[in-house]
């Protein structure tokens, strides 16, 4: 299904340093608030939710990692594009933005529809959402597939009654935008 178009993003968001200007603990947002990947162009993309994944410091870059299971529709999207986004959104969004963006899928839904969202783009291929808070931008540097025999604590493969194993995407954070 089509998802509604992205429009370029307003003059409210200010690129600003990650290190410095993230608020709070990343791993209580994407633990418990969860973020929003998103792949593709303003034309054409997917967005899916995502309480797994890490920040951190790489290869003498920072670094995002995400992980996504080749069902989802985002898959797709991620792995032709060069680059992903981590969206944020306030507390109050949260169940809105899971109960759709999590439990829909784009092959049939336009989620961004759906849940009443304007998609945003700051750049051809960097896609977010305008009711956000924050977006990390990543470039993607790396890739692999989970392997199951590498798993060293077996009762891992439980989470995976149908094999279809993560993807990880290491992606560089080209920027960091915060909504003013």
């Amino acid at each position: 299904m089509q998802q509604t178009k992205a429009i370029k993003a307003s003059n409210l968001w200010k690129e600003k340093d990650i290190i410095t200007d993230f608020d709070g603990s990343f791993i209580k947002k994407i633990s418990q608030e969860w973020t929003a990947i998103s792949a593709g162009t303003k034309e054409s993309y997917n967005t899916m939710t995502a309480s797994w994944g890490g920040i951190g410091y790489l290869w003498q870059r920072d670094v995002a990692i995400v992980y996504v299971r080749p069902t989802r529709f985002t898959y797709d999207f991620t792995e032709k594009s060069d680059y992903f986004t981590l969206t944020f959104f306030d507390q109050k969004l949260k169940a809105k933005v899971h109960k759709i963006f999590g439990n829909k899928s784009g092959r049939d839904t336009n989620k961004a529809k759906e849940a009443n969202l304007t998609p945003i783009y700051f750049d051809e291929n960097i896609i977010s959402f305008e009711e956000a808070k924050e977006v990390i931008v990543c470039k993607k540097i790396y890739f692999d597939d989970f392997k199951p025999n590498n798993f060293l604590d077996k009762t891992i493969n439980d989470m995976y009654p149908a094999k279809d194993y993560h993807r990880v995407y290491i992606g560089e954070i080209k920027k960091f935008y915060k909504k003013q």
